[in-house]
């Protein structure tokens, strides 16, 4: 792939030769076919452009005068993904020309940008991300890019493989960044940095000190911390951050990981609610996101007044639970207390057979609590032992607005015919199911029965039902 910092220099010439060698270069077209594209409108040509990889785009751009123009509208270059790895390859541009010669010449008129990070398994490569990402910031700055969105995700600093000089350096380079560029983000994500407690809130005083600078008509409306802090570090014990969230008086949209939950912190977004009412509208905090781990501190006790508080002075609040390997009765039955606004629960349970735990209190007693309230219920369970299946279909049966249902686990191939029946006779607003059933045995012959028991339910099937079912081997 060509340099795009030499590509799309404004002063660049094109000969006819050039011009015929890239119109042409996939065979001979008609002349009627060229005064076909010619004559296109640009926003025609805008809309095909989007579809094209960069090494295609670079191509169209030679193609004429015109089409260079229209190659450099503001439009196609608003929104940008790059994936760092830090290896290095024989072949093609390096990590940092590309996204550094990106930004030069094309970072004018980004406004999302995207950047996700493969974690080093070497002190070696972890120093060549330091130079990519820093190189990427430090030309952000630079050029002044009017980012409205911003994500940096998977850093994971709290891995070996990073020395502190490294870690010094990425959270120096992202201060920089905030304090120095564009005062225009809404939308930032800075999930799986893993950041110890004093990286994490210098970060977080930086982001402070932007949304203080920041003008009153822009502010940051969604911020994502899942993942913010190390899996060692107790966040909920240290109060620094919630004066850090009161900050933050347009917030409407926020993820955190479960060890920064505490009732103090539930008083913050409520504090800040009451606060910021008048300023930004009514309707502030609109969506909560928690993700829970195995490896990360869940043990606080959370309580239902407190919830319920932040329901009252937050109407259209939305929480979204996400929990990954906690099987924990205890610690579920914490969590999952009575008050929560949840809409969204997805749960990932694999679990091995001599592991003392049921998913039925889960299903029979913990959820149902939400039935008024649960709109999307994704659940990944290994209960080999033990059948779920009358306690599953009970908790379709109750759950009103239930709207996205997916399920893997071991089921009964019986128990879709009963799913189904439910959705086509009491739950019209479930309009989305996949269901993966997990199989110790032969999948051929499961899967004959799977159509067979499905044959009566599909000429029935109404067209805003999106269903998906399949046997899948559990090894």
């Amino acid at each position: 792939m060509q340099n795009l910092e030499d590509i799309w220099e404004e002063d660049c010439v094109f000969t006819a030769e050039e011009s015929d060698a890239a119109r042409f270069r996939q065979g001979s077209l008609a002349a009627e076919d060229v005064r076909g594209w010619e004559i296109l409108p640009d926003v025609c040509l805008q809309h095909v452009f989007r579809f094209l990889h960069d090494e295609d785009r670079c191509m169209a751009s030679l193609v004429c005068h015109h089409w260079h123009k229209v190659m450099r509208t503001p439009c196609l270059w608003r929104t940008r993904f790059f994936n760092f790895s830090g290896q290095l390859f024989r072949y093609g541009t390096s990590e940092y020309k590309s996204t550094v010669g990106y930004v030069h010449s094309l970072g004018v008129y980004l406004e999302k940008l995207d950047v996700c990070v493969c974690p080093p398994r070497t002190n070696v490569v972890a120093h060549r991300l330091v130079q990519n990402i820093s190189g990427l910031l430090s030309e952000l700055v630079r050029v002044k890019a009017p980012l409205h969105s911003f994500s940096l995700v998977r850093l994971k600093l709290d891995r070996t493989s990073w020395d502190s000089g490294h870690r010094n350096s990425l959270v120096d380079s992202l201060i920089y960044f905030l304090r120095n560029g564009n005062l225009k983000l809404r939308s930032i994500c800075l999930n799986g940095i893993r950041n110890d407690m004093q990286q994490g809130l210098k970060l977080l005083s930086a982001l402070s000190e932007m949304q203080m600078c920041m003008s009153p008509r822009w502010h940051i409306s969604s911020l994502d911390l899942r993942g913010f802090f190390s899996t060692a570090v107790s966040v909920h014990a240290n109060h620094s951050i919630l004066h850090f969230l009161q900050q933050l008086p347009g917030l409407t949209d926020l993820g955190l990981s479960y060890s920064c939950l505490s009732d103090e912190l539930l008083m913050a977004l409520q504090h800040r609610h009451c606060e910021s009412r008048g300023k930004f509208g009514r309707n502030i905090l609109q969506k909560l996101s928690l993700h829970c781990i195995q490896n990360e501190s869940h043990h606080q006790l959370v309580h239902s007044s407190s919830w319920e508080s932040l329901r009252i002075n937050c109407p259209d609040l939305k929480v979204k639970l996400t929990v990954d390997q906690v099987i924990n009765g205890d610690c579920l039955a914490r969590m999952l207390v009575p008050g929560i606004p949840l809409t969204e629960f997805n749960m990932t349970a694999l679990y091995a057979s001599n592991d003392i735990w049921s998913p039925k209190p889960l299903l029979c007693f913990m959820l149902p609590l939400y039935r008024h309230s649960l709109q999307f219920l994704t659940l990944d369970l290994s209960n080999r032992n033990e059948s779920v299946d009358e306690e599953l279909l009970e908790l379709v049966n109750v759950c009103e607005h239930l709207v996205d249902l997916r399920v893997w686990a071991f089921l009964e191939i019986l128990t879709l015919g009963r799913l189904l029946q439910i959705r086509l006779t009491k739950r019209r607003l479930l309009n989305k199911i996949k269901v993966r059933i997990y199989s110790m045995t032969e999948k051929e012959e499961q899967q004959d029965q799977l159509e067979e028991v499905l044959l009566p339910y599909r000429q029935h099937f109404p067209p805003e039902l999106n269903f998906f079912a399949e046997i899948y081997p559990f090894i």
